[in-house]
């Protein structure tokens, strides 16, 4: 069975759940199943089932679990980055090996309208047994081959938690509320990149490098048990049709049924759809594909980083593994001061709700952005001017925190604008997200190299610096016109 695009879910009188939820999957349903305005057959959410009324601090461990999750993923595929000690049979620090990161952008396609059809949770307990037992491999592969295959198949394993995690916060969370644990979780994945170099760093520098991947063994091991504990299914057509299979066991009357009980459909057709929904997305959606460019060039210059910090701090001022990690800290610095800020913002959504009647438009979500796309050149030009070898080396990790601070602001505005502005296709918008994302990724350190060589640290950071300035005026533009883009899309919320 599958799920319906774009169909509102009648929650009964009884329930909390705001009447603009929206069930993401099909667009195709039975007209038959319309014709008769009231079914007394039609299971619907009772207030102890609905994922908004369970109590809060449920939903915030959830939360916190899924965003542990989210980070150890990060840290793991990015914990030799930077180490020169792994060795070259693996080919890991080489940019020319991003098969993790290309795992990390093709996942979400799939796992995305799979957590449609089987719910949330199966997800993400499936998906982290696999990269638990994927990443042994890893560990111990004797040969190139099998090292990038395994990374591979770990970045896609992984990738759950890049795309599915951002529709269980929208599940647990209403459009009032969601942004205090939106950021929580956006926050988690970016300080992975900060951490997992720092980790390895230190670990490489002095003991044997296969260490890095025991240590993340164990860390996957217990996140995997916090998952099986604390993350509840958050899915409510999911739970829905839970609900009407054990309504029909316990009274034997077939009749009851849910939603994603009406709607006719291969699961490989499904599959395919919500594949093909991300490109329709980036093709015919404005905002979207400018917003996920943006967005896919902040995350290439991040994991560019990896290439150009050795060149900045390790053949300028001569650092070596642990400590070019610990010139990461700048980056994760500053997106925990932009994090700390987070109740300044609940202050100023609480105020924009209240001119609205408490239905603000998703447009209000931007003005964080519209912070972080001045910031984030800031510190890029900041950085670039410092990279000399005649500037204290404390000069350059000063400059990225202000780089760091606005990515957090521009992801978590994106993030939870595309979650409320295409909320009915929510899981799609952040699949698109994802793939333009890690294949911007995948491909900017196959350049740093040659680019570094060629422009210099100078020219090179200030280039990127460029790039970010360009795309600055984003939130401003759709903060001003977005209203009117989404009355005229197919797929936004009017």
């Amino acid at each position: 069975m599958i799920s319906l695009v774009g169909a509102s879910l009648d929650l009964g009188s009884h329930s909390h759940r705001s009447p603009d939820l929206i069930v993401e999957g099909a667009a195709e349903i039975q007209q038959s199943t319309t014709k008769n305005p009231v079914d007394s057959y039609l299971v619907t959410l009772d207030p102890e089932d609905d994922p908004h009324c369970m109590p809060t601090l449920k939903r915030w461990v959830a939360v916190l679990a899924i965003s542990s999750a989210s980070l150890c993923v990060a840290c793991c595929l990015y914990g030799s980055r930077v180490c020169s000690n792994v060795p070259r049979i693996a080919g890991s620090n080489n940019p020319r090996y991003q098969s993790d990161v290309s795992g990390l952008g093709v996942g979400p396609l799939l796992v995305s309208p799979l957590s449609e059809v089987y719910g949330r949770n199966i997800i993400y307990r499936v998906s982290y047994i696999l990269f638990y037992i994927f990443t042994f491999p890893v560990a111990f592969a004797p040969n190139i081959g099998i090292f990038l295959s395994f990374r591979f198949i770990t970045g896609f394993c992984g990738a759950a938690f890049l795309s599915v995690a951002g529709g269980s916060v929208s599940d647990m969370f209403p459009n009032t509320s969601i942004a205090s644990p939106m950021a929580v979780y956006t926050i988690s994945p970016f300080i992975g990149p900060i951490l997992g170099p720092l980790i390895s760093g230190f670990i490489n520098q002095n003991v044997y490098w296969r260490w890095t991947y025991w240590i993340m063994l164990c860390w996957i091991l217990a996140e995997t048990v916090l998952l099986f504990l604390f993350v509840p299914e958050t899915y409510a057509p999911v739970i829905l049709k839970k609900k009407a299979a054990m309504l029909r066991k316990a009274t034997g009357d077939v009749r009851y049924h849910a939603p994603l009980d009406k709607v006719q459909g291969s699961l490989a057709h499904f599959i395919v759809i919500n594949c093909y929904r991300p490109f329709q997305l980036l093709i015919f959606e404005r905002m979207a594909l400018l917003l996920n460019t943006w967005n896919a060039l902040l995350l290439g210059i991040l994991y560019l980083a990896f290439q150009a910090y050795p060149v900045i701090f390790g053949g300028i001022h001569h650092f070596n593994d642990q400590m070019t990690g610990l010139a990461f800290l700048g980056i994760g610095i500053g997106m925990f001061a932009a994090l700390s800020t987070q109740p300044l913002w609940n202050t100023l959504f609480a105020r924009e709700a209240a001119k609205y009647d408490g239905h603000p438009p998703p447009e209000v979500r931007l003005i964080m952005g519209q912070v972080g796309g001045i910031l984030v050149p800031i510190g890029l030009f900041w950085l670039a001017f410092t990279t000399y070898r005649n500037v204290q080396w404390i000069a350059p990790i000063i400059a990225s925190v202000p780089f760091g601070a606005g990515i957090y602001f521009v992801f978590t505005s994106t993030f939870t604008y595309l979650v409320t502005a295409y909320r009915p296709i929510a899981a799609s918008a952040v699949a698109s997200n994802s793939a333009l994302r890690f294949a911007f990724a995948a491909a900017f350190p196959l350049f740093a190299g040659t680019m570094y060589d060629r422009l210099g640290t100078v020219g090179a950071t200030a280039l990127l610096a460029g790039l970010t300035t360009i795309m600055a005026p984003l939130p401003f533009i759709f903060y001003r016109i977005g209203a009117r883009l989404r009355m005229t899309s197919k797929f936004a919320v009017h």
